[in-house]
């Protein structure tokens, strides 16, 4: 692999396109057809990949159930990045989503070092305010995960199935690496799948909202959630030719193998280990009967996450955004003149002179300030569309910009840390 991604540490990654090929995620596009209301994200290709997000948009258009899950790490501040995810969440909360958030506090234990008492009072006073603020709906279910049984339970249940070199090829996790920090990896995908444990209705397609920094998870959780599943299904051809399906249960309770092989559609034939089904192609039909056995006899019948992934900001002085660099990020709890004034220190895509500016144009696509307006200012793609035309043509100048997005951004900040005193009253009403 060329490219790096730790959840982690700082990534930087210059073409999203390689993603596609070296770790297999999808371009989001081929999905955006699908989607009768497209979040601005998804509209504005900031979304730009996804895994398996077909079964998000058939469960949308069918009304059937979904859940979209998402967490945050209390290790400071909540910038303009995790916003986008928070905008993410709730989008789909609102296409009719169950919303789940964690607040990932036994992994900002192991991996910051921070105490119990801090990753509480940062959950709620930097993350969920914010959240809620943004209107988060209380009928989402917003937890700790040191407080959550059914976290702590699946997390020692999927470490049975993980191994130390699984945990090493996709984290890169070595001899030094200490156990707590294993354990919250894991812990990550008891995030990811609990939503579809039967507390919460049971198997359902749920997306993660992630950047592409996090995929590692969705990988980990991915591969976890197939060997949680006592039944494998294969497509197979016979010596004659004949394709056929096979489900196989090596590790399936004794009787399991036998209710797939009486209720499976087409012609069954019983083994020790499998059953082969014949006569039919109907992989949905034979995927619903697998669940439904596995359920009845105790198992998780879990589906593969979905996620989608979503370019990342730049730091507002060009590069990337920096926790230990103030001036690269804007948080939401900036007081807004002081972010208004970032905003106007960005580094802008203009030229040297004005008369270089209007006679070869901007560069909209290396400016941190149309980046601010892309993903959070303007909400209007007419309006964003002749921003950027009239930039890259010369007929705007970065200091109109700027006023434009430092006026912006501070009207959505005095707005937004009003909302978020109004949910500081409302918290009882997420169980917090």
């Amino acid at each position: 692999m060329n490219t790096k991604l730790d959840p982690w540490g700082s990534v930087n990654i210059e073409d999203y396109s390689k993603l596609f090929e070296e770790f297999g995620i999808l371009p989001f596009e081929d999905r955006y057809s699908e989607i009768s209301n497209p979040h601005m994200y998804m509209r504005r290709k900031v979304i730009f990949g996804h895994r398996s997000y077909d079964l998000i948009t058939d469960a949308m258009k069918n009304g059937t159930p979904f859940a979209v899950m998402s967490g945050f790490m209390p290790s400071g501040k909540v910038h303009l990045g995790g916003k986008m995810v928070m905008d993410e969440i709730i989008w789909h909360q609102q296409m009719g989503g169950n919303a789940f958030v964690g607040i990932a506090d036994r992994e900002a234990h192991a991996v910051r070092g921070m105490s119990w008492k801090e990753c509480r009072e940062i959950g709620i006073n930097e993350y969920l305010l914010s959240l809620i603020a943004l209107g988060f709906e209380p009928e989402g279910y917003i937890y700790f995960q040191s407080e959550s049984d059914n976290v702590k339970d699946l997390t020692f249940e999927l470490g049975v199935k993980a191994n130390f070199s699984e945990l090493s090829a996709i984290y890169g996790f070595g001899g030094e690496t200490n156990i707590a920090h294993m354990i919250s990896a894991v812990t990550q995908s008891a995030d990811i799948l609990q939503p579809q444990l039967s507390d919460f209705g049971g198997p359902k397609p749920t997306v993660i909202p992630v950047g592409a920094d996090q995929d590692p998870h969705i990988r980990l959780t991915r591969g976890l959630a197939h060997k949680m599943n006592m039944f494998k299904i294969e497509g197979r051809v016979g010596s004659n030719g004949e394709k056929y399906l096979s489900v196989r249960g090596k590790s399936a309770p004794e009787g399991a193998l036998a209710e797939v092989a009486e209720r499976a559609p087409g012609e069954t034939k019983l083994f020790e280990a499998h059953v082969d089904v014949f006569g039919t192609d109907d992989y949905i039909t034979l995927l619903d009967v697998v669940r439904c056995v596995e359920l009845e006899f105790g198992g998780c019948a879990f589906m593969p996450p979905a996620a989608t992934y979503h370019r990342f900001m730049s730091g507002l002085q060009g590069g990337k955004m920096s926790s230990s660099i103030p001036d690269s990020y804007i948080a939401l709890t900036d007081e807004p003149e002081n972010a208004a004034k970032k905003v106007k220190r960005a580094k802008t895509g203009g030229r040297v002179t004005l008369e270089e500016q209007k006679k070869l144009g901007g560069e909209p696509d290396r400016c941190s300030v149309y980046e601010l307006l892309l993903f959070h200012l303007v909400e209007d793609d007419n309006e964003l569309a002749e921003i950027y035309s009239e930039c890259l043509n010369g007929k705007c100048f970065c200091g109109r910009c700027k006023s434009l997005a430092a006026e912006r951004m501070a009207g959505f900040l005095k707005e937004h840390q009003e909302l978020r005193e109004l949910a500081r009253d409302r918290l009882d009403e997420y169980g917090l």
